[in-house]
């Protein structure tokens, strides 16, 4: 797709608005009515220093990595660093890399931090991550209303004002006055879709970049994230983004910006939605301590990247990521269900299987993948690096290897028993078929990552 757009575009660009155009508030309002901007001074102060202070605390510590991924078969190093901090045992993939929380201080789970200022610091994204769930509902209640009651259009002038603010967003909806008016399963829903279990931390230094991207389809200029979805995430849930760029006075927005479209000493988010080319794009300034909400389907309608300013930049990414296949207690019940195939015999050392039947045994092969690609190389192909947070992932994973050597030895078992005499050929012939599939594919895989 975006190679054929490409094509068409040829050497023309599309049009696109910052908040300077006449038509940028218009624009919003019919076409990106579910992104939502708040200004930075919608937040509590103290929450702005404690969030503030600990990215610079883990940025002080040496926590934010650079991530090998893996696109079209190639691998390639993330311009942006980052790390992810979240629910004890989550996980987040994206780009077929996996990333592994360091987890936020949490209730009856004991976690080991290498320094308090970094249980500090993740204690402090644990209370944004709450701030953040509790604004979203809101922003989501509000909407709701707005598509039951006319409301006035209003044009923003102000731009102290929140920068876009959506006609859905000029009444004032307090949580009290509209969960009202939400019936109950609906406001679950809300819930469901803002409760955040991890975010993504992103950290970038745009003058310590050799080369940045120039954004293709617009003109934008420097893209420190190209354009996409974000993926791995529950359907319609929101994503919330607070950004902190490092702003200093040489860095501030110029009121002598004379050039047409987004002043390229400022960060920010654009949006576009996916594959349209008749529709303007928007280019949004996003100022030391402002919020975005992508509300609802708007991720999946829309596409978003992060044009580069001059300043350094963090963001918190928060996400209701679904981790149906991306936990601790996930993979554990797999294995347990593997290991259900495995006999101990009366003497404790002999091992055989239970049962040769071939579904049994891709089931079992299949997990056995799973356990190998899918969590260990995963994990310790760049998982020391969590070391400088915690050790908290390193009994957990102790223990996945000794499942995935149970299941090794169970490989084994398999080869050993449809090699014996006396197995029915048919039988044997079902058994070997589909066990040389996941065999196989496990080769390729050992081949694949060993080449990573």
């Amino acid at each position: 797709q975006k190679k054929k757009l490409l094509e068409e575009l040829g050497d023309n660009r599309l049009p696109y608005m910052t908040p300077v155009d006449a038509d940028f508030h218009q624009l919003w309002k019919t076409k990106y009515s579910k992104l939502i901007v708040r200004k930075s001074d919608t937040v509590p102060e103290e929450l702005h220093q404690m969030v503030q202070e600990g990215f610079l605390t883990l940025r002080k510590h040496d926590c934010f990595f650079q991530d090998l991924v893996r696109i079209k078969e190639k691998d390639f190093v993330t311009p942006v660093s980052r790390i992810l901090i979240g629910n004890p045992g989550c996980t987040y993939k994206y780009l077929n890399t996996r990333l592994f929380t360091v987890p936020w201080p949490t209730e009856g789970c004991d976690i080991k931090y290498c320094s308090p200022q970094i249980r500090d610091a993740c204690k402090a994204l644990i209370r944004l991550n709450d701030y953040l769930h509790i604004e979203a509902v809101k922003a989501l209640q509000g909407q709701n209303l707005s598509e039951t009651k006319e409301i006035k259009d209003t044009t923003v002038t102000d731009r102290e004002q929140n920068i876009g603010t959506s006609f859905m967003e000029k009444r004032s909806v307090s949580e009290d006055q509209s969960s009202c008016c939400v019936p109950e399963d609906d406001y679950i829903s809300l819930k469901n879709r803002t409760s955040y279990n991890l975010t993504l931390l992103n950290y970038m230094d745009p003058l310590q970049m050799p080369y940045l991207k120039q954004e293709p389809y617009y003109g934008m200029g420097n893209m420190a994230v190209s354009w996409h979805h974000d993926e791995n995430l529950v359907e319609r849930s929101t994503v919330a983004v607070y950004s902190y760029s490092c702003e200093g006075s040489a860095m501030e927005e110029s009121n002598e910006h004379k050039l047409k479209g987004r002043d390229p000493a400022v960060w920010h988010v654009g949006l576009k939605v996916a594959w349209d080319i008749e529709t303007p794009g928007l280019a949004i300034p996003l100022h030391q301590g402002d919020f975005y909400l992508m509300l609802d389907d708007l991720n999946m309608t829309h596409q978003h990247c992060v044009l580069a300013g001059f300043s350094p930049r963090f963001s918190s990414t928060h996400r209701v990521a679904d981790c149906s296949k991306g936990t601790l207690e996930y993979i554990f019940e797999r294995c347990e269900l593997a290991l259900q195939n495995l006999q101990t015999g009366a003497d404790s050392k002999a091992l055989s299987l239970k049962s040769l039947d071939a579904a049994v045994i891709k089931q079992v092969e299949e997990i056995h993948n799973e356990v190998e690609f899918e969590w260990l190389r995963q994990f310790w192909f760049q998982g020391k690096r969590y070391l400088k947070c915690t050790d908290w992932w390193l009994k957990p994973m102790a223990k996945l290897e000794e499942f995935w050597r149970k299941m090794e030895i169970m490989t084994s078992l398999v080869l050993s028993e449809v090699g014996k005499k006396e197995q029915i050929e048919e039988q044997r012939n079902e058994t070997i078929s589909c066990f040389l599939l996941v065999l196989t594919e496990r080769q390729k895989l050992r081949q694949v990552w060993t080449a990573r």
